[in-house]
C-alpha cells in the first residue's frame, strides 16, 4: 500500500548475530525482588512472557553468579541446580512467543552486608573502602553496607570462574546468551573505576590493570559459551554506589577497543545523562565515540522514550534501545510504540515489593479491558 505510514525506526528488523530481531525495543534488565530465597518463581513465567514478542530481545533481571554475589532481598541466582531448573519454564515461555532471552549475570561486590553473605562473612570487593548507608529502593528503608573485604590476588580467578559457571548454567537453563553486568557500581565496576579501585596488584592502578578483571571474565565466558552469545553492560559515566571515574571517556573507549578482541555479540551502555539512578541530567558527553569504536551491536539505555529512541536509531547512535520503566509498565510496549498509543504510567512504589502480581503482572495491555 503506497499510503502506508513509514515503519518507525525502532520497529525495523535487526540482525543480532545469529538472531533475527523483528524490532529494536529491548527489555532492559530490571531488578524486581520477587525471587523468594534467591530462586526464580512461577510468577516470573507470566511477567517475562507478557513482555515477549516474536523477534524481541529480553534481558533478565540481574542474576547472582554465586552465594557471595547477593546484596538485595529475593533477587534470583543461577549457581544452584534448583535455580537452573526454576529458570527453565520461564525461558520456555519466552521462547514460545518467539522471543530472544539473555540472562544478566552479576556480582554485587561491596553493595551488600553480612546478612546476605554465607556464614555472615564480609562482602568482597576490589577494595576495603566501605559504602555510606543510603536509602533503599523503596525510599524508606536505609540500606546498610558492611565494610568489604579486599579480594586477594589469588582469589580473583575463583570469582572469574563463578561467572564462567553461571554462563554455563544459563545455557543449561535454555537462555540464548548472557549479559555480563559490568555497570552501576557492582563488583566489576568496583574494579573498573578509579574512585573505588585502590589496589596495587595487577588488578589496580593503571587503566589497563583496572580493566583486567572485567576482561578476564569476558574471556572466560566467551571460552565457555562462545562470543556469539555474550554481551556486557557498562556505565563508564555513571557514579552509582560511589563508583565514579576521573576519565570516563578514556575508560569507555579502552573497554570497547579491548572487547573487540573477543568478538562479543553486543555492548550495552548506559547514557551519560543517567549519572545516578533514575535521574536524568543535561550532559555534554555522548556514547557515540564508544559506539563508533565497538565492532559489534551497540545497545543504549537510560532515559529513552519513543521519540528519543527513534532518533538514536536514525542518527546511528545505537542499534537497539533498552527500555526499563516504560517496558515494566507496558508489557506490549513495541505495539504501543507502533500505534503511538498512550502509555501506562509506572508505579515506582511497587517496583520492588515482593507481591507476585501487584506492580508486576497486573499492568494492562492495550487490548485488555482492565
Amino acid at each position: 500500500m503506497a499510503n502506508q505510514a513509514p515503519t518507525l525506526p525502532l520497529l525495523t528488523p535487526y540482525k543480532l548475530g545469529k538472531f533475527d530481531l523483528s524490532h529494536r525495543v529491548v527489555l532492559a534488565p530490571l531488578t524486581r525482588q520477587r525471587s523468594y530465597g534467591y530462586v526464580p518463581q512461577p510468577h516470573a513465567i507470566l511477567y517475562y512472557s507478557q513482555r515477549a514478542s516474536k523477534g524481541g530481545l529480553l534481558i533478565t533481571e540481574a542474576t547472582g553468579v554465586s552465594d557471595t554475589a547477593q546484596g538485595y532481598p529475593d533477587t534470583p541466582g543461577i549457581w544452584t541446580k534448583e535455580q537452573v531448573e526454576a529458570w527453565k519454564p520461564i525461558v520456555n515461555a519466552v521462547h514460545a512467543k518467539g522471543g530472544v532471552f539473555f540472562c544478566q549475570i552479576w556480582h554485587v561486590g561491596r553493595v551488600s552486608n553480612t546478612g546476605f553473605q554465607p556464614d555472615g562473612q564480609a562482602p568482597i570487593s576490589s577494595t576495603d573502602k566501605s559504602l555510606t548507608p543510603e536509602k533503599g529502593s523503596n525510599g524508606i528503608d536505609v540500606m546498610q553496607f558492611t565494610p568489604p573485604r579486599r579480594l586477594r590476588t589469588d582469589e580473583i580467578p575463583q570469582i572469574v570462574n563463578d561467572f564462567r559457571l553461571a554462563a554455563r548454567n544459563a545455557m543449561e537453563a535454555g537462555f540464548d546468551g548472557v549479559e555480563i553486568h559490568g555497570a552501576h557500581g557492582y563488583l566489576i565496576d568496583q574494579f573498573l573505576k578509579d574512585q573505588v579501585n585502590d589496589r596495587t596488584d595487577q588488578y589496580g592502578g593503571s587503566l589497563e590493570k583496572r580493566c583486567r578483571f572485567a576482561l578476564d571474565i569476558v574471556e572466560a565466558v566467551v571460552n565457555e559459551i562462545g562470543a556469539d552469545k555474550v554481551g556486557i553492560r557498562l556505565s563508564p559515566f555513571a557514579d552509582y554506589m560511589e563508583s565514579g571515574d576521573s576519565n570516563p571517556m578514556e575508560l569507555g573507549l579502552y573497554l570497547v577497543n579491548s572487547l573487540n578482541k573477543y568478538g562479543i555479540l553486543y555492548c550495552h551502555m548506559i547514557e551519560p545523562r543517567m549519572k545516578t539512578l533514575g535521574e536524568k541530567i543535561e550532559c555534554p558527553h555522548s556514547l557515540v565515540p564508544m559506539r563508533k569504536a565497538f565492532n559489534g551491536t551497540f545497545i543504549a539505555a537510560g532515559g529513552f522514550d519513543r521519540k528519543d529512541g527513534n532518533n538514536a536509531v536514525v542518527e546511528g547512535r545505537a542499534d537497539l534501545i533498552a527500555f526499563g520503566r516504560w517496558f515494566l509498565a507496558n508489557p506490549d510496549l513495541p505495539k504501543r510504540f507502533e500505534l503511538n498509543a498512550p502509555l501506562n504510567k509506572y508505579i515506582r512504589d511497587t517496583f520492588y515489593v515482593s507481591d507476585p502480581v501487584l506492580g508486576y503482572t497486573d499492568y494492562p495491555f492495550l487490548d485488555s479491558t482492565a
